[in-house]
């Protein structure tokens, strides 16, 4: 497997994590001590505390991206890019987005830890625009020699 496919496959297990941590451990203390009945848990009622709301918060912000990120993998892969840049653009949007699930939990949102987060989300943002565009340069690149190939072929079939 290659660096971004690796990386992939660690952003859905920590997106796995967040949600068997946190709310999955919230909810079922609450339910396994009689505090609360399985049926009372509705995902668009604010329910328990804040912290709970935020770990909510930060497991959806990781389902939400999940998928962006995926997109740009499969392309890569689809496309034969493996390049030290993906390799390194990849572990710093999965290093960069436990960070930001990490101050999401841990710290009491004030604008300070807000911005923290917001960087940490930039961050992976630029670096998915980064891997996306290098992806396409190599598939571009690709489908050019490719086309160069074939025009070869066929003029010495003439």
């Amino acid at each position: 497997m290659t660096i971004p496919q690796w990386a992939l496959l660690g952003f859905a297990v920590w997106t796995l994590l967040v949600l068997f941590g946190t709310v999955g451990v919230y909810r079922w203390s609450r339910i396994l001590t009689g505090r609360a009945r399985i049926s009372e848990w509705q995902a668009n009622v604010p329910q328990g505390s804040d912290w709970y709301q935020r770990a909510m918060r930060a497991h959806m912000n990781c389902v939400e991206n999940l998928p962006v990120f995926t997109a740009i993998v499969v392309c890569a892969t689809a496309a034969g890019a493996d390049n030290p840049l993906l390799d390194l653009l990849a572990g710093v949007i999965l290093v960069a987005r436990i960070c930001q699930t990490t101050v999401h939990l841990s710290v009491a949102q004030t604008d300070s830890a807000a911005s923290v987060r917001f960087a940490f989300f930039f961050m992976q943002s630029v670096c998915m625009l980064l891997m996306a565009a290098s992806v396409a340069v190599t598939a571009i690149g690709a489908t050019e020699s490719e086309a160069r190939a074939l025009g070869s072929v066929c003029s010495q079939g003439l």
